[in-house]
């Protein structure tokens, strides 16, 4: 369909709203009455409850009212729960503690909420939560996972002995073992993945609207998938029965997997609106964000990789302990078992693979799945031992990851997936060649001479995404299906709207959508609307996270297309008195191929309305609907090089250069997909060099703000180089496989890799600050 179809580098249509500041938040909301909330939140790690006062709050100026923990269970609210049920490897299910919307008798980590305020204004209500009179016992905290199953450690939640939430493995043992037993190399390494802030751009936000009349609720809020927040909060928490639950997820400024879950200030706001008898708005402001926001990652790993005389990988053991937090979110007991560990097998064909992980309680904030989820944290295992272990070798570590790529598919690994497509020596190939690795040791050899170090790092990474199937995941603990759903509305004037349970907050899905649709049915994309985030306009639908949205939310509007498109020709064929199988559409027509006989697009949709002459039998109207449930995952999967500068002298480490060459398979839009590259690219970066979240040991945060917590920028990072090659995903009928989170997953080990290669040691964590990176360049003097 000329430009606008798949494939075209059409221009965002969303972004004129955004760019002129016409894009509308749940902060822009504003209903008849509306008052501002205030939490009141603990300001230690671990305490008792012993009395709240709130007379003085409620008396000061513009209150309308205080509540509490004790008056949400009298009202029958429930707790937040895990929706993913993780079974220990002696057949025990997870330990799950419960974690109330506000607290009653215990708090668990240094912003746990207490009490809320409802005020006149924003300020009033900040003003009052302060005069909110807590009495505390405070109790002993632990923040760190290995310490918080020693013994003697403090118990968070009396479920959880020693904190253990589940001790889980995959993979077999005896045949792990037997590889190590005759291995002739053996690599050990102890790897630590460190915790992050999610901060996208716009804070979380909850606007409550309770309607006494219809006794019905409505929520705004920003949220990645708003039914399953409906379903949610109906279903378990008992806020309100589904069918009067409207969920509203308008705008959303970035979410990077922290917006995906059920937090208590939702349900406290519809809760406090039918309380108080106003719309009830909180808006975070960004403290608040950094103590309460989904945290992720921090796992710390003992790996051990082994290899046969040919240095082929024939084992490999993982042992991780992972930091829940004070309470398990709405995903976290998968990202670190089943969105991990089946991903240990990277590109590489591995015979045997066991890994056993701890899930473990802490006081800290929640960690949940954050941009790749439990993908990250398996490519970085991963590669850091092929690139360690090929300096051990004194091997090329393109060359050892080459001798043990998977070349051949479908692949079965020994922990689950099943890789369906794949070339990963394509990619490898790709980036080495936009990389000049050829030249690469001239340019060290300049950079020594002017005073510098310079390194180069690989990273081969792939990932799941579309996770799927339904009956799959629901065997393996799953508490939803992890299907899709689409409407594809014609109009009576032939415009078209697409109603897809998928939610878009930064990834394009207005134009994306809108061009499939275009070239399906020979339509410009300005006659096409997107709809989604509204559980009243929108069928049934499983939100955005995972790089689902094209490799399943465009399916099921594909499943839909093919309805409509099957409709609108034996329309047309009855118009134009032709056999259906010669209608063809093109152009903003439906002809008859071979003929000068056409309807236009309009005409037909307006005949399916008017109903006045239609095939017998058939129904008026042209809308049609789909669910779409994936046979297997996708399986992303790609090449990154990273090349480094480093001036011993301060630990600065400069980027000189950044490849990725990824596999996608077919891709709508180029443009927007080399922004999805980039995007995760930078926030994998972060990681590597900047970001990292630390308590003291009494709990509390020391980085939450961005004084504190340091953000990349502009001047931190190169111009990418981005390419990408193509092996179809046979699982779809569009041949995706996603591309939102693939930066973020295989930049980590390609920095720290680099940094490695330039100073000679291998002992770096991230965030490998300039302080962390000097210190290592001593000790490896010495």
């Amino acid at each position: 369909m000329g430009i606008e179809g798949i494939g075209a580098r059409v221009a965002r249509k969303e972004d004129k709203r955004f760019i002129t500041g016409a894009g509308r938040y749940v902060d822009d909301m504003v209903v008849p009455g509306m008052k501002h909330a205030a939490f009141v939140r603990s300001p230690h790690a671990h305490a008792e409850i012993v009395g709240i006062d709130v007379d003085k709050a409620r008396g000061m100026p513009g209150v309308i009212d205080v509540l509490i923990g004790k008056q949400l269970k009298a009202d029958g609210i429930g707790n937040l729960i895990c929706g993913w049920m993780i079974h220990s490897k002696d057949g025990t299910p997870m330990k799950m503690g419960a974690w109330s919307p506000l607290a009653v008798d215990r708090v668990r980590y240094v912003g746990d909420a207490v009490a809320i305020v409802v005020a006149d204004t924003k300020g009033q209500a900040r003003d009052a939560a302060e005069a909110v009179e807590i009495a505390y016992n405070e109790l002993a905290s632990v923040v760190d996972a290995s310490k918080a199953m020693d013994a003697g450690a403090p118990q968070i939640h009396p479920e959880a002995d020693n904190n253990l939430i589940f001790d889980w493995e995959i993979g077999n043992a005896a045949e792990t073992e037997a590889a190590f037993q005759k291995a002739a190399h053996v690599v050990k390494m102890d790897i630590v993945n460190n915790r992050l802030v999610p901060n996208a751009m716009e804070p979380r936000a909850a606007l409550g609207v309770y309607d006494k009349a219809e006794d019905h609720y409505t929520c705004w809020t920003t949220s990645q998938n708003p039914h399953v927040a409906r379903l949610v909060m109906s279903a378990f928490y008992n806020v309100a029965p589904e069918n009067k639950l409207r969920v509203i997820a308008p705008d959303v400024g970035g979410g990077f997997g922290s917006k995906i879950y059920i937090y208590p200030e939702e349900i406290v706001c519809l809760w406090a609106s039918k309380k108080t008898g106003v719309p009830v708005k909180w808006v975070a402001d960004r403290t608040e964000s950094f103590l309460t926001d989904a945290h992720g990652r921090d796992h710390h790993t003992h790996a051990e990789m082994a290899f046969d005389q040919d240095y082929k990988i024939i084992g490999f053991k993982v042992e991780t302990k992972a930091n829940l937090g004070a309470y398990m979110s709405l995903f976290s007991s998968a990202t670190p078992t089943y969105l991990y560990a089946t991903l240990l097998s990277g590109q590489y064909d591995i015979p045997a693979i066991h890994a056993n992980v701890k899930a473990i309680y802490t006081n800290t904030a929640p960690v949940d799945a954050y941009r790749g989820a439990g993908r990250p944290e398996a490519a970085f295992n991963v590669e850091r031992m092929l690139e360690v272990a090929a300096r051990q070798f004194g091997m090329s570590p393109a060359e050892l990851r080459r001798k043990n790529f998977v070349t051949t598919f479908p692949h079965q690994t020994p922990v689950i997936m099943n890789y369906d497509a794949g070339d990963f020596a394509a990619s490898l190939d790709a980036a080495m060649k936009a990389a000049d690795y050829v030249g690469f040791e001239q340019r060290r050899e300049a950079a020594k001479k002017a005073g510098k170090l310079r390194g180069i790092g690989f990273s081969c990474y792939i990932e799941a995404c579309g996770i799927a199937p339904s009956a799959a995941v629901g065997s393996l603990g799953a508490g939803v299906g992890l299907w899709e759903s689409a409407e594809v509305r014609v109009n009576a004037v032939g415009t078209i709207e697409v109603l897809t349970g998928s939610h878009s907050h930064g990834q394009g899905h207005e134009t994306t959508f809108a061009q499939l649709v275009a070239q399906r049915l020979s339509v410009p994309m300005d006659s096409i609307s997107i709809v989604h985030g509204d559980t009243d306009k929108v069928q049934m639908g499983m939100g955005t996270y995972g790089s689902r949205s094209g490799a399943v939310g465009m399916s099921a509007i594909v499943k839909a297309l093919d309805k409509v498109e099957a409709k609108a020709r034996k329309i047309a064929a009855h118009l134009l008195e032709a056999d259906e199988s010669d209608i063809v559409i093109e152009d903003g027509a439906l002809k008859v191929a071979g003929t000068d006989k056409s309807v236009p697009w309009f005409q037909v949709a307006l005949a399916a309305y008017t109903a006045h002459n239609l095939p017998a039998g058939m129904e008026p109207g042209l809308k049609e609907t789909a669910f779409y449930d994936p046979a297997n995952f996708t399986f992303p999967a790609g090449c990154y090089i990273c090349e480094v500068e480093i001036d011993p002298e301060t630990g600065m480490t400069d980027i000189i250069q950044f490849v990725a060459a990824d596999d996608f398979g077919n891709i709508i839009n180029p443009m927007i997909v080399e922004g999805q590259v980039h995007g995760g690219v930078a926030q994998g970066i972060g990681q590597a060099l900047l970001e990292g979240a630390n308590y003291d040991d009494g709990g509390q945060l020391l980085t939450a703000s961005y004084m504190d917590y340091t953000m990349p920028r502009a001047g931190d990072l190169p111009s990418f180089k981005v390419s990408t090659t193509s092996t179809p995903s046979p699982s779809n009928p569009l041949g995706l496989k996603g591309c939102g989170e693939a930066g973020a997953i295989g930049s980590p080990p390609a920095v720290i890799n680099a940094i490695t290669d330039a100073i000679g040691s291998e002992d770096i964590t991230m965030p490998a600050t300039p302080q962390k990176v000097w210190a290592a360049i001593r000790a490896a003097k010495h």
